[in-house]
């Protein structure tokens, strides 16, 4: 028979142990779960509601990047510019309502300094654009005309801008026309020109 006192020292070590273990075990929890919350952060962060890198030339990038809380058409976006030969880096903070759904480069006026146009979905079915051209080390913004009194009484929206042969474009579907040339579901066609930064319409009769 073993001694009382050797008994008794076994049963405190093993005791000590499971003691041990235990105090581990629950250290270990919270520190996988603060691991997960930090990467679930991190995904967060990490995510925009619309992103765009637009190459001009090597060496010179302009991103989009947009972002916002609560209604999807609130919030603001950035204009970034990286020119790696330089190392020159610009960026333009602006605040926006409606939904970027693109963005692109023009040089509409030909006068060699890059033209950020970007789209905004503001309403279900309406569409704007921004404009902005990087000139002298900065963004200088371009203003974009609304339609004319006249245009807007036969406009429901549904308008798409598109580039042909380095020049740009919107269209829409005519609504509540009354003359018998344009029939209500035709499509009318826009002709947008830029000269000393400012911006003419002209339309385009088929």
């Amino acid at each position: 028979m073993k001694p009382l006192k050797y008994i008794s020292q076994q049963s405190a070590l093993l005791v000590g142990l499971l003691f041990l273990f235990a105090c581990n075990t629950k250290e270990a929890v919270p520190a996988v779960n603060a691991g997960e919350d930090r990467s679930a952060v991190k995904k967060n962060a990490d995510h925009f509601a619309f992103y765009k890198d637009i190459a001009i030339k090597p060496g010179l990038n302009f991103e989009v990047v947009s972002w916002g809380k609560g209604v999807d058409s609130i919030g603001g976006y950035l204009l970034l510019m990286s020119d790696s030969t330089k190392s020159n880096y610009k960026s333009l903070s602006v605040e926006r309502e409606g939904i970027i759904t693109d963005a692109w480069n023009m040089d509409l006026d030909n006068d060699g300094n890059p033209e950020l146009y970007i789209e905004l979905q503001s309403k279900k079915t309406v569409k704007d654009l921004n404009v902005y051209e990087y000139s002298g080390g900065s963004f200088n913004k371009i203003s974009f005309p609304p339609l004319s009194s006249r245009a807007k009484k036969t406009y429901g929206g549904n308008d798409k801008f598109m580039i042909k042969n380095g020049e740009l474009f919107r269209s829409y579907p005519i609504v509540n026309s009354t003359d018998t040339a344009a029939k209500n579901g035709s499509e009318k066609m826009l002709l947008y020109r830029l000269r000393g930064n400012t911006f003419s319409i002209d339309e385009i009769t088929k």
